[in-house]
């Protein structure tokens, strides 16, 4: 059953994160022709400048399906196999007989067993996962700081393993998808930011969307402040941040339309085969970096809630910024949600973060973005 946009709920819902203690949030709700967009709160909280639905922001990710989609394409042309060892590409990368034993897939879907390496590039944070033994001072340390992909890579493959090559659950590991940006590389003769800006960002027409290549986001934009678990209070501001630290992981600014458009194409087939669609929707479980088993597939999960539709898309995080971006299966309903405040949780005296009201304000968004 059709659920029209209801501008005021929609408001209402935003206005509701806002007071829960987000400084600021913006989205665009789309139901077939129907296009809604709003924005709540403060894009910088020393001035009050409001925040609008049309700012550039970092979506954290939400990259991941976009580089999934750039390696599909290879895929398609016979230049990639998913389940080819990625040793038989990349064997000084991977070498030995974990190349042999990890495929293209693995790394896609989080199966790999590969470590996440980013308790080693950032040594305050060298206690993760466990969020209580980490320390947020490496993300001021590495503000401006240029990691090279092959030295972070090297960081995730020799670190102890998280688990074996295809099993499950899977550990999510931005390793993984760096390992995928030197795949493109290696096929194409392009360095991977370059093939997904042309192959994917470009064919698709997103004229706000881009993989950076400076620690700024250009043209209108949010302030991202992160609390790193009430360890930096008030929270900072990371909108300035080289992110060479993720690079095809999670590196991406877009605009909370540019990811509607960009998420319907693909489930459109417009961006990959109704084929490479239907592998992107073959799902695993995987333990997420905060420690919940989702259902994940290649670059792509499902949200749902009883008794309602499935939407397909993805999340993302980086330092100060948040985004969701998600449509429904038949492709009808689409939602992508921009936030500037990340880790906004307290842990308990045994370490784990407590829910917080902009956790609740935030489904509620979600319920009636999606389903009305």
């Amino acid at each position: 059953m059709r659920n029209p946009l209801d501008p005021a709920k929609l408001n209402a819902a935003m206005e509701d994160v806002h007071r829960a203690g987000m400084p600021g949030l913006f989205a665009e709700v789309r139901d077939g022709d129907e296009v809604w967009r709003g924005a709540a709160g403060v894009a910088d909280v020393a001035t009050g400048r409001p925040v609008t639905a049309d700012m550039r922001h970092r979506v954290g990710s939400i990259t991941k399906t976009f580089t999934v989609a750039a390696v599909l394409q290879q895929v398609e042309r016979g230049q990639i196999g998913l389940d080819t060892p990625i040793g038989r590409y990349l064997p000084k990368l991977v070498p030995g007989e974990r190349g042999d034993a990890i495929t293209v897939r693995m790394l896609i879907n989080h199966t790999s067993g590969l470590a996440e390496y980013l308790p080693y590039a950032y040594p305050s944070l060298k206690g993760f996962p466990p969020f209580a033994d980490t320390r947020p001072a490496s993300l001021d340390d590495h503000r401006l700081t240029r990691f090279h992909s092959t030295e972070l890579i090297e960081m995730g493959v020799t670190a102890p393993p998280a688990g074996a090559p295809g099993g499950t659950p899977g550990l999510y590991s931005n390793t993984n998808y760096l390992l995928l940006g030197a795949l493109l590389e290696h096929v194409t003769g392009t360095p991977a930011e370059q093939y997904i800006t042309r192959n994917v960002i470009e064919r698709a027409g997103l004229r706000d969307t881009e993989l950076p290549t400076t620690p700024y986001v250009d043209g209108p934009h949010s302030q991202m402040y992160e609390a790193w678990f009430g360890m930096i209070d008030p929270p900072r501001d990371y909108s300035v941040h080289d992110m060479s630290w993720v690079g095809p992981a999670a590196s991406l600014i877009s605009t909370v339309a540019d990811l509607n458009r960009f998420f319907g194409m693909l489930l459109a087939g417009e961006i990959v085969s109704p084929s490479s669609l239907a592998q992107m929707q073959r799902t695993v479980p995987v333990v997420s970096q905060e420690g919940k088993t989702i259902d994940y597939g290649l670059g792509l999960y499902p949200m749902e809630a009883a008794g309602q539709s499935t939407f397909w898309g993805h999340g993302g995080t980086v330092w100060g910024a948040g985004a969701l971006a998600m449509i429904r299966a038949d492709g009808e309903r689409q939602m992508a949600v921009a936030v500037n405040l990340q880790r906004w949780h307290r842990l308990d005296s045994s370490g784990t973060p407590q829910l917080h009201p902009i956790d609740d304000a935030l489904a509620a968004l979600y319920r009636v973005a999606m389903y009305g």
